[in-house]
């Protein structure tokens, strides 16, 4: 992973774009030596909807229909 400096990233940033985008390398960029930053490409998502990719990711391990606390802890029924 490659370190830069501000200063040389605004002066170069075009540049410095298109080499992580074809080589998909990740940039550091520091200023006063402290990392600020971080570049890296962008994941390539096949979906047509953000929200299908998170199909497959969920475990219903309960009742979801259900109210998440008993009936006996509403306030509103005492």
């Amino acid at each position: 992973m490659e370190t830069i400096n501000a200063s040389d990233f605004k002066a170069r940033c075009l540049a410095i774009l298109d080499r992580v985008r074809d080589t998909g390398e990740h940039i550091v960029i520091l200023k006063r030596g402290r990392p600020v930053a971080e570049l890296w490409p962008p994941t390539e998502s096949k979906a047509a909807f953000p929200q299908l990719e998170l199909t497959g990711t969920v475990t219903v391990v309960g009742d979801i229909i259900g109210p998440a606390v008993p009936e006996s802890d509403w306030e509103s029924l005492r």
